[in-house]
């Protein structure tokens, strides 16, 4: 059954224990929805878990395959099956452009697409059965050219949505949809944009006037109403889309 803000609402979040993807657990649960949470760690999973009623504990590596299996069987048992699995395991910092090495390329296209599609492939039988849906995060860096941000991280997050594009067919021959949301300049404890904050902040409200037509940062509660809708059958004509969720940043 597809959700339909009435019946099943079961989803797997990968790399929620903080930042955007525990942005997105907060806003399913409080649209009461039942939630996976994923980490690497089972400390911090189960530091999550204890302190938000209606979430199961689904710690490890999503960017091994084997790891991806094991969570996403974990998941789908505790969950009783699964409506919506959010690939949101990533990260940004990599090396400056023009010092790219082999290994910095096959760490950062593990973190953020092998993450993706490991748990896709993993996740695919069990969506089947639910009629359900994938919702890869992703960055505005896979769409357009962001001066300064790595390519290595540009190049995987052009990969994904060439990966979701590409995946759209495939996945709606079992009834599954999956789609992407590219994010731009998001504010939270752990990013960038704090450390930034605090130390000029003047200048990031200039690179805000100056580059973001809403002239502010996003905040990890901006993401998850879309990621719901995206998961619901409010969305049931959309799959192999980028949808864009940068306060108009891109050009």
């Amino acid at each position: 059954m597809v959700p339909d803000g009435r019946a099943s609402r079961r989803c797997l979040v990968t790399g929620s224990t903080r930042g955007v993807g525990l942005g997105i657990v907060d806003h399913l649960l409080a649209a009461d929805w039942k939630v996976a949470v994923n980490g690497r760690t089972s400390a911090r999973v189960g530091e999550v878990v204890a302190n938000r009623a209606g979430t199961v504990a689904a710690e490890g590596d999503v960017s091994d395959l084997g790891g991806a299996r094991a969570v996403v069987e974990v998941a789908s048992q505790a969950l009783g099956g699964l409506d919506l699995v959010v690939c949101n395991v990533g990260g940004g910092a990599s090396v400056a452009p023009g010092m790219e090495t082999p290994d910095e390329w096959q760490r950062v296209f593990a973190l953020n697409l092998w993450s993706a599609t490991n748990v896709v492939e993993a996740a695919r039988t069990v969506l089947a059965q639910s009629g359900g849906s994938v919702v890869c995060i992703s960055s505005i860096c896979g769409s357009v050219v962001v001066p300064g941000a790595p390519v290595t991280y540009s190049a995987a997050k052009a990969a994904l949505h060439a990966y979701v594009r590409g995946m759209a067919a495939p996945l709606a021959d079992d009834g599954v949809r999956i789609n992407v949301v590219a994010l731009g300049n998001i504010l939270h404890d752990d990013s960038v944009w704090a450390s930034r904050l605090g130390d000029d902040p003047s200048s990031v409200q200039s690179m805000l006037e100056r580059e973001v037509p809403l002239a502010r940062l996003g905040r990890p509660e901006d993401v998850g109403p879309l990621v719901e809708y995206l998961g619901s059958s409010q969305s049931a004509f959309a799959t192999g889309a980028v949808w864009t969720l940068d306060g108009g940043q891109s050009r």
